[in-house]
Protein backbone atom coordinates (compact mmCIF):
# COMPACT_ATOMS: atom_id res chain seq x y z
CA UNK A 1 0.00 0.00 0.00
CA UNK A 2 1.05 3.50 -0.79
CA UNK A 3 0.09 6.55 0.24
CA UNK A 4 0.13 10.52 -0.45
CA UNK A 5 0.70 12.15 3.06
CA UNK A 6 0.14 15.40 3.59
CA UNK A 7 3.05 17.58 5.20
CA UNK A 8 1.61 20.82 5.36
CA UNK A 9 -0.96 23.41 4.09
CA UNK A 10 0.51 27.06 3.23
CA UNK A 11 -1.95 29.33 2.31
CA UNK A 12 -0.22 33.22 1.34
CA UNK A 13 -1.83 33.67 -1.78
CA UNK A 14 -4.63 35.52 -2.93
CA UNK A 15 -6.52 33.71 -5.51
CA UNK A 16 -5.26 30.71 -7.51
CA UNK A 17 -2.23 29.46 -7.32
CA UNK A 18 -1.26 28.29 -10.71
CA UNK A 19 2.35 27.13 -10.65
CA UNK A 20 5.06 26.07 -8.07
CA UNK A 21 8.94 25.78 -8.99
CA UNK A 22 11.45 23.46 -6.38
CA UNK A 23 14.76 25.14 -6.11
CA UNK A 24 17.41 22.93 -7.90
CA UNK A 25 18.85 21.84 -4.69
CA UNK A 26 15.02 21.02 -3.25
CA UNK A 27 15.68 23.52 0.13
CA UNK A 28 12.98 25.72 -1.05
CA UNK A 29 10.75 26.68 -3.54
CA UNK A 30 8.76 29.84 -5.64
CA UNK A 31 4.69 30.35 -6.16
CA UNK A 32 2.86 32.41 -8.15
CA UNK A 33 -0.51 33.14 -9.49
CA UNK A 34 -3.37 35.38 -9.63
CA UNK A 35 -2.44 38.10 -7.25
CA UNK A 36 0.73 39.39 -9.02
CA UNK A 37 3.31 38.07 -6.82
CA UNK A 38 6.04 35.29 -6.55
CA UNK A 39 6.54 34.31 -3.31
CA UNK A 40 9.84 32.11 -2.04
CA UNK A 41 9.21 29.82 0.82
CA UNK A 42 11.86 27.88 2.74
CA UNK A 43 11.90 25.59 5.96
CA UNK A 44 11.55 27.13 8.99
CA UNK A 45 12.46 24.56 12.04
CA UNK A 46 9.77 21.88 10.74
CA UNK A 47 7.42 24.16 9.14
CA UNK A 48 7.50 26.05 5.62
CA UNK A 49 7.05 29.61 5.50
CA UNK A 50 7.15 32.59 3.18
CA UNK A 51 10.49 33.90 3.11
CA UNK A 52 10.39 36.60 0.52
CA UNK A 53 7.57 37.65 -1.60
CA UNK A 54 8.64 39.51 -4.70
CA UNK A 55 6.49 42.07 -6.19
CA UNK A 56 6.15 44.47 -8.90
CA UNK A 57 7.72 42.55 -11.90
CA UNK A 58 4.44 42.23 -13.61
CA UNK A 59 1.03 43.81 -14.03
CA UNK A 60 -0.76 40.64 -14.28
CA UNK A 61 -0.91 36.99 -13.45
CA UNK A 62 2.15 35.36 -12.82
CA UNK A 63 1.83 31.74 -14.72
CA UNK A 64 4.74 29.87 -14.17
CA UNK A 65 8.10 30.59 -12.72
CA UNK A 66 11.18 28.46 -13.20
CA UNK A 67 14.75 28.64 -11.64
CA UNK A 68 17.64 28.14 -13.44
CA UNK A 69 20.24 25.08 -13.46
CA UNK A 70 22.37 26.38 -11.04
CA UNK A 71 19.85 28.18 -8.95
CA UNK A 72 20.62 32.13 -9.33
CA UNK A 73 18.14 33.16 -11.28
CA UNK A 74 14.30 32.61 -11.49
CA UNK A 75 12.20 33.57 -14.18
CA UNK A 76 8.42 33.93 -14.52
CA UNK A 77 6.43 34.26 -17.15
CA UNK A 78 2.88 36.50 -17.04
CA UNK A 79 -0.53 37.15 -18.34
CA UNK A 80 0.81 40.57 -19.21
CA UNK A 81 2.95 39.02 -22.07
CA UNK A 82 6.22 39.56 -20.67
CA UNK A 83 9.01 37.19 -18.51
CA UNK A 84 10.60 38.54 -15.94
CA UNK A 85 14.48 37.15 -14.61
CA UNK A 86 15.05 37.37 -11.23
CA UNK A 87 18.31 37.15 -9.43
CA UNK A 88 19.93 38.54 -5.79
CA UNK A 89 22.84 39.81 -6.76
CA UNK A 90 22.44 42.82 -4.37
CA UNK A 91 21.90 40.33 -1.76
CA UNK A 92 17.82 40.84 -2.35
CA UNK A 93 15.85 39.45 -5.14
CA UNK A 94 15.37 41.91 -7.99
CA UNK A 95 14.03 42.01 -11.24
CA UNK A 96 16.73 42.30 -13.35
CA UNK A 97 15.67 41.70 -17.13
CA UNK A 98 12.38 41.76 -18.67
CA UNK A 99 11.94 39.73 -22.14
CA UNK A 100 9.19 41.37 -24.36
CA UNK A 101 8.25 40.03 -27.49
CA UNK A 102 5.10 37.67 -27.11
CA UNK A 103 1.86 39.61 -28.18
CA UNK A 104 -0.09 38.56 -25.20
CA UNK A 105 -0.39 35.70 -22.23
CA UNK A 106 3.00 34.22 -21.96
CA UNK A 107 2.05 30.73 -20.20
CA UNK A 108 5.14 28.66 -19.66
CA UNK A 109 8.73 29.60 -19.41
CA UNK A 110 11.56 26.56 -19.23
CA UNK A 111 15.71 26.82 -18.69
CA UNK A 112 17.67 24.50 -20.79
CA UNK A 113 19.45 22.11 -19.10
CA UNK A 114 23.20 24.03 -19.88
CA UNK A 115 21.25 27.58 -18.41
CA UNK A 116 22.04 29.20 -21.38
CA UNK A 117 18.75 29.25 -23.32
CA UNK A 118 15.07 30.10 -22.01
CA UNK A 119 11.62 29.05 -23.76
CA UNK A 120 8.59 30.87 -23.53
CA UNK A 121 5.49 29.86 -24.65
CA UNK A 122 2.15 31.89 -25.31
CA UNK A 123 -1.32 32.43 -26.56
CA UNK A 124 0.21 33.78 -29.76
CA UNK A 125 0.55 30.16 -30.73
CA UNK A 126 4.46 31.05 -30.85
CA UNK A 127 7.18 29.05 -28.99
CA UNK A 128 10.35 31.72 -28.68
CA UNK A 129 13.80 30.41 -27.80
CA UNK A 130 16.22 33.30 -25.80
CA UNK A 131 19.73 33.06 -25.45
CA UNK A 132 21.73 34.27 -22.17
CA UNK A 133 23.71 36.77 -23.74
CA UNK A 134 25.90 38.64 -21.13
CA UNK A 135 24.54 39.86 -17.34
CA UNK A 136 21.23 40.70 -17.37
CA UNK A 137 21.06 40.68 -21.03
CA UNK A 138 18.92 38.46 -23.09
CA UNK A 139 18.65 37.83 -27.03
CA UNK A 140 15.98 36.36 -29.07
CA UNK A 141 17.28 32.86 -30.72
CA UNK A 142 14.32 31.70 -32.66
CA UNK A 143 10.40 32.42 -32.73
CA UNK A 144 8.99 29.27 -33.60
CA UNK A 145 5.41 29.48 -35.36
CA UNK A 146 4.79 25.50 -35.19
CA UNK A 147 1.06 25.56 -33.44
CA UNK A 148 -2.10 26.93 -35.15
CA UNK A 149 -2.87 27.29 -31.19
CA UNK A 150 -2.64 28.70 -27.79
CA UNK A 151 1.07 26.81 -26.37
CA UNK A 152 0.16 26.10 -23.14
CA UNK A 153 3.99 24.53 -22.12
CA UNK A 154 7.38 23.94 -22.80
CA UNK A 155 9.76 21.59 -21.75
CA UNK A 156 13.68 21.15 -22.27
CA UNK A 157 15.04 17.75 -22.38
CA UNK A 158 17.28 16.55 -19.49
CA UNK A 159 20.71 16.62 -21.02
CA UNK A 160 20.47 18.05 -24.32
CA UNK A 161 19.11 21.52 -26.41
CA UNK A 162 15.93 19.88 -27.13
CA UNK A 163 12.68 21.50 -26.74
CA UNK A 164 8.94 20.43 -26.39
CA UNK A 165 5.85 21.86 -26.59
CA UNK A 166 2.39 21.32 -25.81
CA UNK A 167 -0.76 22.74 -27.29
CA UNK A 168 -4.17 23.28 -27.57
CA UNK A 169 -3.67 22.03 -31.19
CA UNK A 170 -3.58 18.84 -29.73
CA UNK A 171 -0.26 18.14 -30.48
CA UNK A 172 3.19 18.28 -28.90
CA UNK A 173 6.00 19.51 -31.13
CA UNK A 174 9.77 19.00 -30.87
CA UNK A 175 12.86 21.49 -31.81
CA UNK A 176 16.51 21.59 -32.39
CA UNK A 177 19.04 23.87 -33.78
CA UNK A 178 20.29 23.03 -36.99
CA UNK A 179 24.09 22.60 -36.40
CA UNK A 180 24.40 23.58 -40.31
CA UNK A 181 23.01 27.02 -40.27
CA UNK A 182 22.12 27.62 -36.50
CA UNK A 183 18.60 27.90 -37.11
CA UNK A 184 15.71 26.44 -34.32
CA UNK A 185 13.20 24.13 -36.65
CA UNK A 186 10.26 21.69 -35.35
CA UNK A 187 11.82 18.03 -35.84
CA UNK A 188 9.02 16.47 -34.80
CA UNK A 189 5.27 16.62 -34.64
CA UNK A 190 3.31 14.22 -31.88
CA UNK A 191 -0.40 13.37 -33.03
CA UNK A 192 -2.45 11.05 -30.46
CA UNK A 193 -4.46 13.22 -27.89
CA UNK A 194 -7.59 14.34 -28.89
CA UNK A 195 -7.98 17.86 -27.02
CA UNK A 196 -5.87 20.30 -25.58
CA UNK A 197 -2.29 18.77 -24.32
CA UNK A 198 -1.62 20.55 -21.21
CA UNK A 199 1.64 19.79 -19.87
CA UNK A 200 4.25 17.53 -20.49
CA UNK A 201 7.50 15.89 -18.77
CA UNK A 202 10.50 13.77 -20.01
CA UNK A 203 11.81 11.27 -18.23
CA UNK A 204 15.06 11.00 -16.92
CA UNK A 205 16.87 9.24 -19.99
CA UNK A 206 14.97 12.56 -22.40
CA UNK A 207 14.40 9.54 -24.52
CA UNK A 208 10.81 9.20 -23.02
CA UNK A 209 8.31 11.66 -22.71
CA UNK A 210 5.05 11.87 -20.66
CA UNK A 211 1.95 14.23 -22.16
CA UNK A 212 -1.31 14.80 -20.51
CA UNK A 213 -4.87 15.84 -22.04
CA UNK A 214 -7.94 17.36 -21.77
CA UNK A 215 -8.94 14.52 -23.10
CA UNK A 216 -8.30 12.73 -19.97
CA UNK A 217 -5.43 10.49 -21.07
CA UNK A 218 -1.65 10.72 -20.32
CA UNK A 219 0.35 8.92 -22.97
CA UNK A 220 3.94 8.01 -23.02
CA UNK A 221 6.05 8.20 -26.00
CA UNK A 222 9.80 6.75 -26.81
CA UNK A 223 12.06 8.61 -29.44
CA UNK A 224 13.51 5.69 -32.00
CA UNK A 225 16.92 6.65 -33.13
CA UNK A 226 18.27 5.88 -36.90
CA UNK A 227 19.26 1.97 -36.70
CA UNK A 228 17.64 1.11 -33.48
CA UNK A 229 17.28 -1.95 -32.66
CA UNK A 230 13.59 -2.25 -32.70
CA UNK A 231 13.17 -1.88 -36.95
CA UNK A 232 11.03 1.08 -36.49
CA UNK A 233 11.42 3.17 -39.80
CA UNK A 234 13.33 6.64 -39.10
CA UNK A 235 13.42 8.72 -42.88
CA UNK A 236 15.61 11.38 -43.20
CA UNK A 237 18.30 10.25 -40.40
CA UNK A 238 15.68 12.43 -37.84
CA UNK A 239 14.83 10.11 -34.74
CA UNK A 240 10.83 9.61 -34.58
CA UNK A 241 9.15 9.45 -31.28
CA UNK A 242 5.98 6.68 -31.26
CA UNK A 243 3.36 6.87 -28.47
CA UNK A 244 4.13 3.60 -26.49
CA UNK A 245 1.23 3.75 -23.74
CA UNK A 246 -1.77 5.65 -23.17
CA UNK A 247 -3.25 5.33 -19.48
CA UNK A 248 -7.05 5.96 -19.82
CA UNK A 249 -10.13 5.40 -17.62
CA UNK A 250 -8.04 6.43 -14.08
CA UNK A 251 -8.76 10.47 -14.30
CA UNK A 252 -12.43 11.85 -14.70
CA UNK A 253 -11.64 15.29 -15.99
CA UNK A 254 -8.73 17.38 -17.58
CA UNK A 255 -5.55 16.33 -16.82
CA UNK A 256 -3.55 19.75 -16.24
CA UNK A 257 -0.07 18.96 -15.15
CA UNK A 258 2.23 16.06 -14.65
CA UNK A 259 5.76 15.67 -13.43
CA UNK A 260 8.01 12.91 -13.15
CA UNK A 261 10.68 12.30 -11.36
CA UNK A 262 13.98 11.49 -12.29
CA UNK A 263 15.13 10.32 -9.14
CA UNK A 264 12.22 7.63 -8.20
CA UNK A 265 10.82 7.40 -11.96
CA UNK A 266 7.54 8.33 -10.07
CA UNK A 267 4.56 10.19 -12.19
CA UNK A 268 2.17 12.60 -11.05
CA UNK A 269 -1.00 14.05 -12.08
CA UNK A 270 -2.60 17.39 -11.33
CA UNK A 271 -6.29 16.59 -12.13
CA UNK A 272 -9.55 18.80 -12.97
CA UNK A 273 -11.04 16.36 -10.80
CA UNK A 274 -8.97 17.58 -7.33
CA UNK A 275 -7.14 14.35 -7.15
CA UNK A 276 -3.30 13.84 -7.87
CA UNK A 277 -2.84 10.07 -8.90
CA UNK A 278 1.15 8.48 -8.86
CA UNK A 279 1.72 6.21 -11.70
CA UNK A 280 5.07 3.83 -11.66
CA UNK A 281 6.54 1.64 -14.09
CA UNK A 282 5.99 -1.81 -13.52
CA UNK A 283 8.75 -4.18 -12.94
CA UNK A 284 8.21 -6.59 -15.83
CA UNK A 285 7.01 -4.05 -18.45
CA UNK A 286 8.34 -4.20 -22.29
CA UNK A 287 10.16 -1.00 -23.20
CA UNK A 288 8.61 -0.56 -26.35
CA UNK A 289 4.82 -1.74 -24.95
CA UNK A 290 5.36 -0.49 -21.12
CA UNK A 291 2.24 -0.81 -18.46
CA UNK A 292 2.20 1.81 -15.42
CA UNK A 293 0.66 0.96 -12.49
CA UNK A 294 -1.68 3.38 -10.36
CA UNK A 295 0.07 3.15 -6.76
CA UNK A 296 -1.85 5.94 -5.51
CA UNK A 297 -5.32 8.21 -5.60
CA UNK A 298 -5.25 10.99 -3.88
CA UNK A 299 -9.12 12.05 -3.73
CA UNK A 300 -9.78 15.52 -2.49
CA UNK A 301 -6.58 16.76 -2.52
CA UNK A 302 -7.48 20.43 -3.01
CA UNK A 303 -10.73 21.66 -3.25
CA UNK A 304 -10.64 22.51 -6.77
CA UNK A 305 -9.05 21.89 -9.97
CA UNK A 306 -5.23 21.01 -9.15
CA UNK A 307 -2.91 22.90 -10.98
CA UNK A 308 0.74 21.62 -11.08
CA UNK A 309 2.79 19.00 -9.37
CA UNK A 310 6.39 18.94 -9.12
CA UNK A 311 8.98 16.49 -7.45
CA UNK A 312 11.36 17.92 -4.63
CA UNK A 313 14.76 17.10 -7.35
CA UNK A 314 16.56 15.85 -4.15
CA UNK A 315 14.53 12.62 -4.91
CA UNK A 316 13.38 12.28 -1.62
CA UNK A 317 9.80 11.86 -2.56
CA UNK A 318 8.17 15.27 -1.17
CA UNK A 319 6.07 16.44 -3.65
CA UNK A 320 4.31 19.85 -4.00
CA UNK A 321 0.67 20.87 -5.52
CA UNK A 322 -1.26 24.18 -5.81
CA UNK A 323 -4.71 25.13 -7.17
CA UNK A 324 -7.72 27.26 -7.83
CA UNK A 325 -9.11 26.91 -4.39
CA UNK A 326 -5.68 29.10 -3.59
CA UNK A 327 -3.50 26.81 -1.65
CA UNK A 328 0.10 24.91 -2.05
CA UNK A 329 0.24 21.61 -0.20
CA UNK A 330 3.29 19.46 0.39
CA UNK A 331 3.01 15.91 0.60
CA UNK A 332 4.97 12.64 1.34
CA UNK A 333 4.58 9.68 -0.97
CA UNK A 334 5.03 6.93 1.07
CA UNK A 335 4.57 3.20 1.60
CA UNK A 336 2.11 2.56 4.19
Amino acid sequence: MFKLELIQNLAGHKGIVWNVSWHPLGKYFASCGEDKTIKLWSKSGQDWAIKTVLVDGHQRTIREVAWSPCGNFLASASFDATTAIWDKKSGEFQCNATLEGHENEVKSVAWSPSGHLLATCGRDKSVWVWEVAGEDEYECEAVLNAHNQDVKKVAWHPSLDILASASYDNTVKLYQEDPVDNDWTCVATLHSHESTVWSLAFDKTGERLATCSDDRTVKIWKEYKPDNQEGVVVTDREAVWKCICTLSGFHTRCIYDIAWCHKTDLIATACGDDIIRIFKESEDSDPNAPTFELLCTKKNAHSQDVNCVAWNPSGNQELLSCSDDGEIKIWKFTEA
